[in-house]
């Protein structure tokens, strides 16, 4: 389905051209919601913009405009407003028409993208020699949304976690492999080093206490880089472990499924990656080092910066891997967008990498190499968030302790209103209220923003949460069991006729889902998505406290059961695309 705003801008256009000349074909009718529904529901802005170019009065331009526009079958007759707004107001039939079309549809109007390419999203790339922290939530939550997202619209999305399985950090943990589990290195079975909390804390331990490790560790990172055997038995032990680690995370989470490339995988190409630099005649050796200068990155001194490619000891960084992720995904992936939810303070990386890849050839206009930066997690303190010893805060722990509270709400909601549940129940709430209420609390946010992390905000049953979201479609479906209704079983030949006020209000903010998941496509702001169902909750509210629907006359009984069935519909698409179940009841 063609979203509304796509439609009327196409038939502006026409009527620009049918006005002032073809010419004028590709020009922005600056069209936009209007504040004021007095003023109707879309307001074209373009007379403005005309003006000088057309040498008239904004007024005149509208009035020549407005006698070609044909939107008799969309909207009422146009209105010309104050020195030149051309207001519309959609019709009734048309309203009736799209939401009978959009309910019985189970993309609830969505289009897919035609034709369908190929979107890369990689996240959340956590390092294999660490347990995850805090620091892994929002590109987990935000990669994970904005994947559901654009696979939604059609896209062959590929979920990739390039994952920092490689390098000197591994030296410790694989001499401790060596030292705690010598049999694992001659046994072919996957051997259980117990839990990567305490095998990453023993092995930090006696780094830490002895020197005669510290040198078995080094000693460890050069015989992996060397390809040793052995060595590379007791790394693949570390990776498994570790991503068995995270795996439990990811599903706790909800995540979808990911396909792990590590940096590893990249290491038969970094060579290439040089000699592809040098053969473009962009490396430079710097102290021993080859690097490509930057445009418009400067030191101090004001002096081009290097990117270095290859260090002196002839040793590889991120940098080269992302280069040589960059060739991949392009030459065998096929990609045409590449999408990085990652930290703000990675933008200089990213822009340095991009900046290569581009002056490189190897990046083009046809393909989008994009970083989608985010904002920190902040504690109370407005400091960045830590655990009580000031360590990163363990991303699991704040997955568990997030459940711990809204179960600990969940039951005083139940004593207080004397209900008797099952422990099951109970369970099953509390998990999704808990991981539901942190996922909603980072993406309501403008995603290029710092938020406080506040378990008592984001578990609120008023506001924009998770549990208000959630409850609001509980709310919706008791109308149902209240009214003894399958809304499963409601004819398609049944009709939406939207006669109050608070009918036509609902209806045109359902019929602006498409358009929000367009916007979303274009800027990587979910925070969009979240707006837009929470401002759908409020005005179904105003709807069912100002129109009676079980208590009214038929035909109007159906009509506005149908329209609370297709906001229900809504908020758990909605809420799907977030990574968000909905529960019946609460």
């Amino acid at each position: 389905m063609l979203s509304t705003i796509a439609q009327l801008k196409t038939r502006l256009q026409q009527a620009l051209v049918a006005a002032f000349g073809a010419e004028w074909a590709d020009t922005d009718p600056i069209l936009v919601p209007t504040n004021n529904p007095k003023f109707g529901d879309y307001q074209a802005n373009v007379a403005m913009s005309l003006a000088k170019p057309l040498k008239m009065k904004p007024r005149a331009i509208a009035e020549s405009i407005v006698a070609n526009l044909a939107v008799s079958d969309l909207a009422e007759a146009p209105e010309i407003a104050g020195p030149g707004f051309i207001n519309l107001r959609l019709s009734t039939a048309y309203l009736e028409q799209q939401l009978q079309a959009v309910r019985t549809d189970p993309r609830l109007g969505v289009a897919t993208v035609d034709p369908p390419t190929r979107v890369i999203v990689d996240y959340p790339s956590p390092n294999i020699a660490k347990e995850m922290h805090v620091g892994h939530l929002r590109p987990s939550i935000i990669g994970d949304c904005l994947s559901r997202i654009l696979e939604f619209l059609g896209y062959d999305v590929l979920r990739l976690s390039h994952v920092g399985d490689w390098g000197t950090p591994f030296g410790m943990l694989i001499a401790y492999v060596r030292e705690a589990y010598p049999d694992a290195l001659n046994d072919d079975s996957d051997i259980d080093l117990g839990s990567l909390a305490s095998f990453y804390r023993n092995a930090k331990k006696r780094f830490d206490e002895d020197e005669a490790f510290q040198q078995l560790a080094r000693q460890s990172v050069v015989e992996l880089q060397a390809g040793d055997e052995a060595t590379l038995k007791a790394w693949k032990l570390v990776c498994n472990l570790s991503n068995r680690t995270n795996q439990t995370i990811f599903d706790l989470m909800g995540l979808c499924d990911l396909t792990i490339r590590g940096e590893s995988f990249y290491n038969p190409y970094l060579l290439d990656v040089v000699k592809a630099l040098d053969d473009k005649g962009l490396l430079v050796e710097d102290q021993g080092a080859k690097c490509v200068f930057l445009e418009g990155f400067t030191n101090m001194d004001g002096n081009p910066l290097p990117l270095i490619v290859q260090k002196s000891d002839g040793g590889f960084n991120y940098a080269t891997t992302d280069l040589a992720a960059i060739r991949y995904r392009l030459d065998e992936d096929k990609v045409q967008r590449v999408i990085y939810p990652v930290g703000a303070e990675q933008t200089n990386h990213f822009a340095q990498v991009f900046q290569v890849g581009r002056r490189a050839g190897w990046i083009t206009d046809a393909v989008a190499f994009i970083h989608a930066p985010f904002g920190n997690v902040l504690g109370e303190d407005g400091k960045k968030l830590k655990s009580r010893s000031g360590d990163a805060l363990k991303l699991e722990e704040m997955l568990e302790e997030a459940i711990a509270y809204a179960r600990t709400d969940l039951i005083n909601r139940l004593q207080a209103a004397n209900r008797d549940e099952s422990e099951e129940f109970i369970n099953e709430v509390a998990r999704v209220i808990g991981i539901s209420a942190i996922k909603y609390a980072d993406l309501s946010q403008n995603r290029t923003s710092n938020y406080i992390f506040s378990y008592d905000k984001m578990l609120a049953l008023q506001g924009n949460t998770a549990p208000y979201m959630i409850n609001a479609y509980v709310r919706v479906r008791g109308i149902g069991r209240k009214g003894d209704i399958d809304f499963a079983s409601l004819s398609d030949d049944q009709t939406i006729r939207l006669q109050e006020e608070w009918e036509f209000t609902l209806a045109k903010h359902i019929l602006q889902l498409d358009e929000v998941l367009a916007e979303i496509d274009q800027d990587l702001l979910p925070n969009r998505l979240c707006q837009y169902l929470f401002e759908l909750s409020q005005k179904f509210n105003q709807f069912y406290e100002n129109c009676p629907v079980l208590k009214a006359e038929e035909p109007t009984r159906t009509s506005r059961i149908l329209l609370c069935d297709l906001t229900a519909q809504t908020i758990k698409l909605g809420l799907s695309l977030l990574g968000i179940p909905v529960l019946d009841r609460i």
